[in-house]
Parts: C-alpha cells; structure tokens; sequence
C-alpha cells in the first residue's frame, strides 16, 4: 500500500483527525482518497481548502455537520504540514558530530528529540519498537496504536531514533501483517496488549512481543530492558546472539574444571 498514503501524509492526516475531535483516521484517509485520488500525497494534501473539508466531512459523514470554522481551519494547516513539528509527537532534531543534540523546541518540554543513529554508534545494542498513542508513552494495542517509537537500546543508552505512523499499514488487506512490517527491523516490541492472530505474525516477523499491560512511559520500561541487557535473561539472550547471564555462572564452573 505504499503507493496509496505517503509517510508524511499519513502524520498530516492523523494530526488533523485528531484536531476535528471523534473522527477515525481511516475514514479521514478514505475521504481525502476519494476527492483528491490516489496516490495521497504532501503536495495534493497542500490544495485541501476548509471549503473542501467541509465538503468532505459533510457528504462522507465522518463527523457531525457544524464543526466549528477555527477547528477546519487548524486541520487544513496540519493537512498543508504547518504545526506538524509542534505537535505532541517527539520532534526531530539534528545531532552535532554525533554525540550531543543540538537545540530543539517542543512542543512540551519534557519530550525528547528523534536522533540520528547510524549503525555502530551504540555497541551491545538492539532495536525496540513501543507501541503508543500519546507522545512518548507506551499506551498502544499493536493492532490499534497509532504510532510505533523505535528505539536503539544500549546498557548504556536508549536512543529514540524513528517514529512510523501506522495509517499507511491499516489500509493493508491484512493490516496486523503490515504493521509487522512496519517494525521488522526490531528485535523486540512493547505494547499493552496483543490479540493471538497478531503475535503470531509479529513472531513470523522475526520480532519477539512483550505485553507490558499496565503500560506508562516507554523510557521506564527501557530502562528496565538496559539493566536485562547486562545479564540477558534467555529470551533476550537469543535476540542479541549471545549467551544468557542466568546460564553464565555454570559456563565459568566448567570452564574452571577443564582448566
């Protein structure tokens, strides 16, 4: 489906979904589909009009009539992508020789920058997907959430390196497949709740699910992961490759005998 919604058009939609109040993300998409064509594109987002919105939640009702004008004018901004870095999404900043991130402003405060990763920067690490609604929490259903926050973890670092929205991958034929898709490039992912048919296929993707029911920050949960990747548990030990910590003291028995 990459060809029906591109990556930034699909932020565009969410945050202007969310703007008008009740109206779902998808039946946003199908509207704007149907009036402007596929592929949905930036440049085709920037020609919505509030006239051409009202039109559009009107005949499709999407959402009740009589929205009031400074909403529709807010979501064509976010439409047109004026906003969107000042959204509660983390925004992206740009790090300066690699280590430390230059200024950015937020929208909030106390959220953090998406930073540049390239492969190598953090050594022992793996890459953990965070299912989440609401800026940097881990408040998401895999098969609901709106976003995934992809981290590099490290014992010594947890970068957040990417957010994937999932508009695109719920327009799939079978969207628990795309959106394990969306994060097949991770070894491990977080979220508050998961059906049977799906972990089944996040597994075929190569991805190990961990259900964190009672949800919270994302960070909180990672730090809890770091303090594993010093002596990984066996699970964890067979994502990065290495020999679980549990079974390590038996290794140094044995090797002390041979010796």
């Amino acid at each position: 489906m990459s060809q029906s919604i591109t990556r930034e058009a699909a932020l565009r939609v969410a945050l202007a979904a969310r703007e008008l109040g009740e109206v779902p993300v998808r039946d946003l998409v199908s509207a704007l589909a149907e009036r402007l064509d596929l592929p949905l594109t930036e440049a085709k987002l920037k020609t919505v009009t509030v006239a051409d919105l009202q039109v559009i939640l009107q005949g499709d009702d999407v959402v009740e009539t009589g929205t009031p004008k400074d909403q529709l004018k807010q979501a064509v901004r976010l439409l047109w992508g004026e906003g969107v870095a000042h959204s509660d999404l983390p925004a992206v900043a740009v790090y300066a020789d690699g280590d430390l991130p230059a200024v950015a402003v937020y929208a909030d405060g106390d959220l953090p920058a998406v930073a540049v990763y390239a492969d190598g920067d953090l050594p022992g690490s793996i890459r953990v997907a965070c299912a989440s609604n609401n800026g940097e929490l881990l408040d998401g259903h895999f098969g609901s959430c709106e976003r995934f926050l992809i981290y590099q973890v490290s014992p010594a670092e947890a970068r957040l390196i990417d957010l994937r929205p999932t508009p695109e991958a719920d327009q799939a034929e079978d969207r628990n497949v795309a959106r394990a898709a969306l994060i097949n490039d991770c070894q491990v992912v977080y979220v508050q709740s998961i059906g049977g048919p799906a972990t089944a296929k996040v597994v075929r993707a190569g991805v190990h699910p961990v259900k964190i029911g009672a949800g919270g920050t994302a960070r909180d949960t990672l730090v809890q992961l770091q303090r594993a990747l010093n002596s990984p548990p066996p699970w964890l030990a067979r994502i990065m490759g290495v020999e679980a910590g549990s079974l390590a003291k038996f290794v140094a028995a044995a090797e002390g005998a041979e010796a």
